[in-house]
């Protein structure tokens, strides 16, 4: 008999498999069982390594010697013609069989009930995503040729979900946000791919609608999605690349680590992903990849935190106290990774916040002169770093136009805008349209602003500015079928407010009136839809009242102040309210601000405001606006 046929004979085969199996399943009950416990990395590598020694000891064993019906005894000792080992083969068969199933259930297990299924994922509040009565009817769909692609998601695009978090580590979820979104801007990186933005992706966090759903709400082919589980110093990592029309897995991958190995594992997952949706790598690519991001594990999940406090303080009653907490944390990510431009931009927000409610007289805002210096100089501080650092020429220009508008030096801001005009990607940064819709360049920018409903589905503040851009491009029609949508699946007050604001333009003053008792909450939101309506309309009278409305109950000249004076025809009342913006250090930001809202030209006479005047003739800029809804009370 020939030495393999032997093998097969002895049942070594058999045993070694038997064996490898029996190791599988027992691996996996210590590993949850350690993880249960917090016991120390160290005790699976005791358990692996143990395995792998046994393993030898097996195979030879299963050689030397056969079990009898008399005990174990060597195989030499042994008469042919009374073995038994085709019984034991028999055996060790069965044996095989229900370790087989047992590592089915185990790996079914970890793949459904461990929380990963692809119907099973996280989600944020429903959307409807259905093509409207107009797209149906054969008109241009919302978003034009990028909406339709939304329709019929491009083979390359794609969404990274929010990793599970699978232990209860104190900054557990954390670290897991943080690892999705550093592999989703290592994505985003590369040409190829359509990666929507983080705001739409963790819209869907801790919250379970089917993957296919998901998908379609933001308009791709495939979705990334994993969990993470992390014990002392371990970690493990289990991650999926998932076709969203049938749910089949494109790749899929198991990291078993440490912690201090986080950053490979994020951008071996990252490649991994690109090779597997046929993106041609290079040395280009990848180093753009691994530049993307933070790189330090202290500084993402302190980021996370950031973002978490940043968001709850817009639009909250204490937005100062929070937006303070969450500099912290961007402090700390600005030391941990001072490359990091977006940390800069976060961090400039709470003086600018200040120095705007300073201008509009809100409650928070700064006007002592000292405190004023001090938040600007340290807003245009970090805007300055964020260009300092900037890694492409797009990402340059973008912080050029966010600096020139904090810092209030306008010049050369026609170029920059038509260079951002003729670029591609998902970043419009903070403050493009203040310096761009009501100088003229609306049109030009439309396109860009329809790509950015594409990349960032779910953000409410992306679909408003789509729909601002086509009332200043006077393109009433398609605004509103973005603001239907855009309340349909990112609703937000100040996106009904420009819902309202459409309808005025169209002169649809019922449906304005019915939006505005339907959807604005805000007193003061309530007030300056109404002051907008009754202007439109040319009813005086009604204008009058809702003034003094105002007046009474709000007490104060805030930022729809302005804007309802000039609606309402009142050149004298606007006039000084703009004289007394345009005295503070940051009042030719805050006027820019104020028209774009107003959409009524010169809100103002330009010689009552000689700060901002000299900022507008400096920059090349055209003056007065355009003014895209007509007022009759308005007279200038």
């Amino acid at each position: 008999m020939t030495f393999f046929g032997e093998l097969k004979r002895r049942n070594v085969y058999r045993a070694g498999i038997a064996y490898l199996l029996a190791a599988w399943v027992l691996l996996q009950i210590v590993d949850f069982v350690l993880d249960a416990i917090s016991a120390p990395n160290w005790i699976v590598q005791v358990f692996i390594l143990a395995a792998a020694v046994g393993l030898p000891v097996v195979l030879v064993f299963s050689w030397v010697f056969e079990m009898t019906p008399e005990g174990v005894k060597r195989e030499s000792e042994i008469d042919r013609s009374q073995s038994i080992t085709p019984t034991t083969g028999r055996k060790l068969d069965r044996v095989i069989i229900v370790f087989l199933a047992v590592a089915v259930v185990l790996l079914l297990a970890d793949r459904f009930v461990g929380g990963r299924g692809s119907d099973s994922i996280p989600d944020s509040a429903q959307a409807n995503s259905s093509q409207s009565a107009t797209e149906k009817a054969g008109q241009e769909p919302v978003g034009g040729r990028h909406a339709a692609e939304t329709q019929i998601p491009g083979e390359k695009s794609i969404a990274v979900l929010p990793f599970l978090a699978l232990s209860s580590g104190p900054d557990d979820e954390y670290f897991a946000d943080g690892l999705t979104e550093e592999i989703l801007n290592s994505l985003a990186q590369l040409p190829e791919l359509l990666v929507t933005a983080r705001t739409s992706a963790f819209h869907f966090k801790g919250k379970d609608i089917p993957m296919r759903e998901i998908a379609a709400q933001l308009g791709v082919a495939t979705v990334v999605e994993g969990s993470v589980r992390r014990s002392g110093d371990r970690l493990r990592v289990t991650v999926q690349l998932i076709r969203a029309a049938d749910g089949f897995h494109l790749w899929s991958e198991n990291y078993d680590s440490t912690s201090q190995d986080t950053i490979s594992v994020q951008e071996d997952i990252a490649e991994k992903i690109a090779t597997a949706m046929n993106v041609v790598m290079d040395q280009g690519k990848r180093e753009a990849m691994h530049q993307a991001g933070l790189r330090d594990v202290e500084a993402f999940i302190a980021w996370q935190k950031g973002l978490e406090l940043a968001e709850k303080g817009h639009g909250d009653a204490d937005m100062f106290s929070l937006l303070q907490q969450a500099n912290d944390y961007f402090e700390i990510v600005q030391q941990k990774a001072p490359k990091f431009g977006e940390a800069w931009g976060y961090h400039a927000d709470l003086y600018i916040h200040q120095l705007l409610d300073g201008v509009n007289d809100l409650p928070g805002g700064l006007t002592d002169p000292a405190d004023v210096e001090r938040a600007l100089a340290q807003a245009i501080a970090d805007y300055e770093t964020a260009l300092g650092i900037a890694r492409t020429p797009q990402e340059q220009n973008i912080a050029e136009i966010d600096l020139a508008y904090v810092a209030g030096d306008w010049r050369g801001m026609p170029a920059r805008l038509e260079r951002f005009a003729g670029e591609q990607g998902c970043s419009s940064g903070n403050w493009l349209e203040n310096v761009s819709l009501p100088f003229g360049y609306a049109e030009a920018l439309l396109s860009r602003h329809k790509e950015f409903t594409v990349c960032n589905p779910l953000s409410s503040s992306t679909w408003r500015a789509a729909v601002r851009a086509m009332l200043w491009s006077g393109n009433f029609d398609q605004a509103l079928q973005y603001a239907r949508k855009g309340s349909e699946i990112a609703p937000g007050e100040w996106l009904s407010m420009m819902l309202v604001f459409t309808h005025v333009a169209l002169g649809q003053f019922e449906e304005a009136d019915a939006e505005i008792n339907s959807r604005l909450k805000s007193q003061g939101d309530v007030l300056a839809a109404r002051m907008l309506v009754a202007a439109a309309r040319g009813d005086r009278e009604q204008a009058g009242r809702i003034l003094v409305m105002r007046s009474q109950e709000l007490e104060k000249k805030d930022f729809w102040g302005l804007m309802m004076h000039a609606w309402a025809g009142d050149r004298e009342q606007a006039n000084q309210i703009a004289a007394r913006m345009d005295e503070h250090p940051f009042g030719s930001q805050a006027l820019s601000t104020n028209l774009l809202w107003c959409l009524c030209g010169e809100g103002w006479d330009l010689d009552v405001t000689p700060n901002f005047a000299a900022k507008i003739e400096a920059s090349g800029l055209p003056w007065p606006p355009a003014s895209p809804i007509k007022f009759p009370l308005k007279n200038w």
